[in-house]
């Protein structure tokens, strides 16, 4: 357009000289036309085969549920905080989670969406460790519920402590969120389906230089399992549900389900957290079943302590055939929720899904999906068990895995299956790809680990330690890849998949929720909790 702007204004000039010369022979000036205005450009409209597409119309329903968000960023707004860790949730596993509960609901998966991912705002976080390009959960979670990022393998120490160098760490302690929410009178919990004396369970409540303490320690420090015991903030942890009962018990006491304790101390930390709420007016239960767990009064109940394995718990797939029985996160998260709303002050509270991770580690995804699904159920339950005017929820992962989802399936091939081509592909529709050694793909496989493996139905993804590294191709046209116990390959050997170092995702709902938006630090959650949940006096 800027050229005829450029052709008025010169005409405008030459009008005006020959006005000028005109007026000395008293001859009349010619009549210049005033510039015409630029016509507005046209609106276009859609079709209306494009405005009926389902897309579309869910396009529309999603911006109208967007422009209906309230964001409430009041500092302390969040009476009570819940923080969803799923252990190794990386962006594909999330994605293939999604599908799968997609596909067990008779979808084709790809367009289902899990619970958390309805929540209405989301971003990334980044998750290193400051000596570790690729983190381990240790730092992560310190970082989490701390606001101070930190070396791998350390729980609340900061990154001057040498990794287990005792005397140290006693000179740089990190307070956290769960021991801030204690002493401001709040009720706290931990719920995980891991050890409670593991990596990220650990974080809210112990001191260590080395995760690895769990039921010892050098001569100076406290182990894990004992500082939870005796932790000093406000009256201790209110609720704790999870595994681990090992690290509590004797090397001479054997469990319910005939396995024996870890100590050498000779110290029976069930019983001394017993017998600090014996005081008469606390009612204070340890279960350690699914009977103990089903015969819960929740009334009558101020504190639990909850173990319901020797180490970890079950696999969600394998849960069924645990021998005491033993009950499933969502379910843990229900009753968590039930015992810590009886605080008027509101509640912290901590809840991991720990062997999304250990699948992965084993090289399963069927064990990492399958878990991370039931992740996805425990994140409902507490949805619809708050509020989202006081109740802040944070659902993220510590990393990722090193798990990838590629080829060019169809759409609604079993996200656990072979590859399988559709007409675009230039292969006969329906036809189980090959790759260039004339061999079938699964569209998920690892980049490093024990590699494949078959068991058949077995739901017990440690079962593959028992066995050799095969890493690299394997011919499995003959395998069921999407039964219990299919082990995807791997290409390079390893005796365990190691973590992914990508960001991962977080989402969020109630107070503060927005704050988490854009690609931040690990350490920046810590902040956001502090925040929302008035934990800290602001500066």
């Amino acid at each position: 357009m800027q050229p005829k702007r450029i052709s008025v204004a010169f005409t405008a000039a030459f009008a005006i000289t020959i006005a000028a010369c005109s007026d000395n022979n008293s001859s009349p000036a010619p009549q210049v036309p005033d510039p015409q205005p630029e016509p507005a450009p046209e609106r276009l409209s859609l079709p209306e085969s494009q405005r009926s597409s389902s897309w579309y119309q869910s396009g529309e329903t999603a911006i109208a549920s967007a422009r209906d968000v309230v964001i409430n960023n009041e500092r302390g707004a969040a009476k009570n905080v819940i923080l969803f860790v799923g252990d190794g949730m990386g962006i594909s596993t999330v994605t293939a989670a999604r599908i799968l509960a997609g596909q067990m609901q008779g979808q084709s998966g790809e367009e289902y969406q899990l619970s958390f991912e309805k929540m209405p705002f989301a971003g990334l976080i980044k998750t290193y460790n400051t000596n570790q390009q690729t983190p381990d959960s240790a730092g992560t979670a310190t970082a989490m519920v701390t606001g101070v990022k930190t070396k791998a393998g350390v729980l609340n120490v900061d990154e001057t402590v040498p990794r287990g160098d005792c005397a140290a760490s006693l000179e740089r302690p990190l307070t956290t969120a769960l021991e801030l929410a204690e002493g401001l009178g709040k009720s706290t919990g931990v719920v995980s389906t891991a050890r409670i004396t593991h990596a990220t369970p650990a974080a809210t409540y112990a001191k260590v230089p080395e995760r690895g303490w769990e039921y010892a320690a050098p001569q100076g420090c406290v182990d894990i399992a004992t500082q939870m015991v005796e932790l000093s903030a406000g009256d201790g942890i209110d609720v704790v549900m999870g595994g681990g009962r090992r690290n509590f018990l004797p090397s001479d006491v054997t469990d319910l389900e005939g396995k024996a304790g870890r100590r050498t101390d000779g110290v029976n930390l069930v019983d001394a957290w017993k017998d600090r709420y014996s005081d008469g007016v606390t009612n204070a239960l340890y279960i350690e079943d699914q009977a103990g767990f089903d015969g819960l009064d929740v009334a009558s109940t101020d504190k639990l302590l909850g173990l319901f394995e020797s180490a970890h718990m079950r696999y969600e797939a394998d849960r069924k055939n645990d021998v005491a029985g033993e009950p499933s996160l969502s379910e843990m998260t229900a009753k968590a929720i039930e015992l810590l709303s009886k605080n008027d002050s509101g509640y912290f509270m901590m809840v991991e899904s720990g062997r999304i991770d250990h699948g992965h580690h084993a090289g399963s995804a069927y064990s990492a999906l399958t878990d991370a699904v039931e992740m996805a159920n425990a994140v409902q339950v507490a949805m619809d068990n708050t509020s989202a005017e006081d109740t802040l929820i944070i659902v993220t992962a510590d990393h990722s895995h090193v798990m990838t989802i590629a080829g060019y399936p169809t759409r609604g091939n079993p996200i656990l299956g072979k590859v399988v081509n559709n007409d675009s592909s230039g292969q006969p529709e329906s036809a189980v790809a090959l790759a260039a050694d004339g061999m079938p793909y699964t569209t998920i496989t690892y980049a490093n680990g024990l590699g494949h493996a078959h068991y058949g139905a077995s739901p017990d993804a440690d079962d593959r330690y028992e066995d050799p590294i095969s890493a690299g191709r394997q011919d499995i046209s003959a395998s069921d890849t999407e039964s219990a116990g299919y082990h995807q390959e791997a290409l390079v050997p390893l005796g365990s998949e190691t973590h992914g170092g990508e960001d991962v995702g977080i989402w969020a709902r109630g107070p503060g929720a927005h704050l988490l938006s854009g690609t931040n630090e690990q350490s920046f959650i810590f902040h956001v909790m502090a925040h929302a949940g008035g934990l800290l006096e602001e500066q």
